[in-house]
């Protein structure tokens, strides 16, 4: 239902619907990260998580999403979002972010990962930066997120790790704009927003029973972004290269809920404070 502030929210049936939804995503991503290898191709990426996310029973949320062609976002580099996966041969030390959606008895789960071809010790020090300095952000993010506080105190909650990243790392990283996170349950994508920067306007206000998914994307130059004739992939400007990260959670009076993570975020809920409140 709709209140005042015009966030649906859900019942604790329903939002243990979608973590149904969120473990096939989460397992799918963990199969991914153990996967992935130089001499892939981003379309073999692919078929194996259908395969996967098929096998659990559920259904892929991207494919044939306004035409979409695969069941993964395979960005890799300066591929921002939405990179279709194909023909690619992936690289050792490439940076490539996986984007996952599932659908389980027509409720959907988001999440995405960053990872680098290879393993960490293929990446360069940039990137292994950025990727880390992006999943906290997300985690920082996420734990903004409370029942009666403004949902806009999410991107102050992501914009001030990554500033406070950069600082530590020696980097001037860009929070992409033009792509935010979104409300999440029937639908993939829904209202409200979610903006991955500071806002002045105070926004809506969270009530118990809230699901959003929260997906900050960095760069490790400008943060401004164009689409490719493909009319899906986006790329970064300056060709410097993105991460990517994304969990799909759910807010109530006692805390939070990661349903995408396959711990259901406790371990970094903890860390930063916030209570971890699975439900059921």
């Amino acid at each position: 239902m709709f209140g005042r502030s015009r966030i649906e929210t859900k019942t604790p049936d329903q939002i243990l619907r979608m973590r149904k939804a969120g473990l096939v995503v989460g397992q799918t991503l963990q199969l991914m990260a153990q996967t992935v290898r130089p001499g892939m191709t981003t379309k073999q990426l692919d078929e194996l998580a259908e395969e996967h996310i098929r096998g659990c029973g559920a259904t892929p949320s991207f494919l044939g999403y306004h035409g979409f062609t695969g069941s993964l976002c395979t960005s890799v580099n300066d591929e921002v979002v939405h990179g279709i996966p194909g023909s690619r041969v992936l690289l050792e030390g490439d940076l490539i972010s996986i984007d996952c959606g599932a659908i389980v008895d027509g409720w959907h789960g988001d999440a995405a990962i960053s990872v680098i071809v290879g393993g960490r010790d293929a990446g360069r020090p940039e990137d292994l930066a950025l990727i880390d300095a992006t999943e906290d952000s997300m985690w920082a993010g996420i734990a903004a997120l409370a029942v009666g506080e403004s949902l806009y105190a999410v991107g102050a909650g992501v914009e001030d790790s990554i500033v406070a990243s950069g600082t530590s790392d020696g980097h001037e990283y860009g929070i992409v704009e033009d792509y935010v996170g979104h409300g999440i349950g029937t639908e993939m994508h829904m209202d409200p927003q979610v903006p991955n920067y500071r806002v002045r306007d105070k926004g809506p206000t969270v009530r118990s029973g809230v699901t959003v998914a929260i997906e900050p994307m960095v760069t490790l130059g400008s943060a401004e972004t164009r689409v490719l004739q493909d009319d899906w992939t986006v790329v970064t400007v300056d060709s410097s290269r993105a991460a990517h990260w994304e969990n799909t959670v759910a807010v109530t009076d006692d805390g939070l809920w990661v349903l995408t993570a396959l711990d259901g975020g406790k371990e970094r809920l903890e860390a930063a404070g916030a209570a971890y409140a699975p439900l059921g």
